[in-house]
């Protein structure tokens, strides 16, 4: 008896955890196209709806003049968990494993990567907020956010 209740528990339990990994889909409240400005440049990123289990983003940073920096976004599934893949330059890929999220939020990370090592998105309102992280050069930890409102623009 307290074997098939043992059973059951764990079966309830892992079934929780399981409903608790999000997917590309429950990831609508990125879409749009997001800007903020920060001096001189202009950082945008345009994340497409999710579609088969992938939602797909660009971004861009840009001056009046000329684009300084741009790199190819995804998230989908890579071997079997949640990943935000970057090409930053069209590079070859970088791979971000789901870490932590919650409802308009999600966190991924990969602790190998130089900078950043975590990258999380978080949606308020009208707002996104993105933020890189990870160690500095000094080894100390550096953090870089990005405060987003909708562009204006027909882009989405």
């Amino acid at each position: 008896m307290l074997r098939g209740f043992l059973t059951a528990t764990a079966g309830i339990v892992l079934t929780g955890v399981a409903a608790a990994v999000p997917s590309a889909a429950s990831l609508d409240w990125m879409a749009g196209h997001w800007c903020t400005e920060g001096g001189a440049h202009t950082v945008e990123e345009l994340w497409l709806p999710p579609h088969g289990g992938v939602a797909i983003g660009i971004g861009r940073t840009r001056t009046a003049e000329a684009t300084a920096a741009f790199e190819y976004l995804r998230i989908l599934e890579v071997d079997g968990a949640l990943s935000y893949v970057a090409q930053p330059g069209g590079r070859p890929p970088v791979v971000f494993r789901h870490a932590d999220g919650g409802e308009r939020w999600i966190r991924f990370e990969n602790p190998d990567h130089d900078f950043p090592t975590r990258i999380e998105y978080r949606r308020e309102g009208d707002a996104l907020h993105a933020e890189i992280a990870g160690p500095g050069e000094d080894g100390e930890e550096q953090v870089v956010r990005f405060d987003y409102a909708r562009c204006e623009s027909a882009a989405l």
